[in-house]
């Protein structure tokens, strides 16, 4: 089954967050993608009364006659508009990072 996380970090841009967020949900409507389009947001602060970190995990998990339609929202989401300016980090099945990915995701509310 094809699974990866797309890990956007958006720096302390929460307008671009949003929107991001958005293109997704409209995206999950429109396609009808369920749950095989999740995303989650993990926020962090460096300092105390620092500016937040703004991360946007993606959850990508197509079942097995469905690779082709994976690999294109895979290679299309980066190159969309409020996802273009994050910096990326793409983790596959299979990767090292794959478990750390995927606790990472599962812990967020």
């Amino acid at each position: 089954m094809p699974q990866s996380y797309l890990i956007f970090d958006f720096g302390a841009d929460e307008q671009a967050a949003q929107q991001a967020r958005h293109r997704i949900e409209a995206w999950r409507q429109a396609f009808r993608l369920g749950e095989k389009m999740r995303w989650k947001f993990e926020r962090s602060s460096a300092a105390q009364d620092g500016p937040q970190q703004i991360r946007l995990l993606v959850r990508l998990d197509f079942s097995e006659h469905e690779r082709l339609s994976h690999q294109r929202w895979l290679e299309r989401l980066p190159t969309e508009a409020p996802f273009r300016t994050a910096k990326l980090e793409i983790v596959r099945t299979g990767d090292t990072a794959w478990e750390s990915a995927a606790a990472r995701f599962d812990a967020l509310p």
